[in-house]
């Protein structure tokens, strides 16, 4: 069935349930039906979502679509604002993360997270990295050690740091804080890697740095990036969803959705028609 919606500002949406091809291992999370409200406004909408185990799944769409949203959705970050509510579900290896009786926290020890603007601690590059470890009581400097080499080697930093393990994280660049970021990310082998603009704060050598990466990291973490780059997300990601007023409009192959989509409103905003 074609989509008739041609109208950026229109309200009204067809069904969202287009899917990507099966992965041998299936979903790493899947998006049921899921909505949110911040008190009485309501922030998404019947979004459903089949994250693909060791792919990199971008989602894309304007300013206040409800991609970041989303994002936090997975690690239940959104749970730190004042009334929320949702309706739906989110499974990570078929449990219901928003079930009874979750643990937050080692839910989201599972889920890497990094941020649109790099935030190391003010602590020791070496520090930085161990400090997820430090916090589970990990104290061997055999294994701190180890993890160290192993984080900053998968961020493409350790050739860059490893002679300044001990001077202060915030002495280095732009571009180097956000991988010694991503290193903290990987350093308690969590399974899904979670990325918020994870370049918009960086010069273009960086971002590619970053890009190179994650490509780098896809197969061996399940990868979701936010990105308002759609050159960005072509580049990098296996797949794409394209969100509009909380919506999931179309989501599929990244080759599809930025050449053949189904749908004339993804088609609309990829093409710079509106957004």
């Amino acid at each position: 069935m074609s989509d008739t919606i041609t109208d950026p500002a229109a309200t009204h949406f067809e069904p969202t349930a287009y899917h990507v091809r099966e992965g041998s291992e299936g979903a790493a999370l899947d998006v049921q039906d899921f909505n949110l409200w911040y008190g009485k406004a309501q922030a998404l909408h019947d979004n459903n979502l089949a994250i693909q185990k060791g792919m990199v799944t971008a989602l894309i769409g304007p300013s206040g679509c409800g991609k970041s949203t989303l994002l936090r959705c997975f690690n239940r970050m959104n749970d730190l604002v004042d009334d929320l509510h949702i309706k739906g579900r989110i499974t990570v290896d078929g449990f219901d993360i928003y079930g009874p009786g979750v643990d937050v926290i080692a839910l989201r020890k599972r889920m890497g997270m990094v941020f649109q603007k790099p935030n190391p601690f003010a602590m020791s590059i070496y520090d930085n990295i161990t400090y997820p470890l430090r916090v589970d009581g990990v104290t061997k400097k055999a294994i701190l050690d180890e993890t160290v080499e192993r984080a900053l080697q998968s961020a493409a930093l350790w050739g860059e740091v490893k002679d300044r393990l001990n001077e202060t994280a915030l002495g280095l660049s732009g571009g180097q804080q956000q991988r010694l970021c991503i290193a903290r990310a990987v350093a308690s082998d969590p399974e899904v890697l979670l990325m918020d603009e994870p370049c918009s704060a960086l010069d273009p050598i960086a971002t590619a740095k970053i890009e190179n990466l994650i490509t780098e990291l896809s197969g061996q973490y399940t990868i979701v990036i936010v990105t308002h780059s759609m050159a960005q997300a072509a580049r990098v990601s296996h797949n794409t969803a394209f969100m509009y007023l909380g919506r999931i409009i179309e989501y599929g192959e990244t080759e599809t959705i930025f050449t053949t989509p189904r749908r004339q409103r993804t088609s609309d905003y990829v093409t710079g028609r509106f957004g």
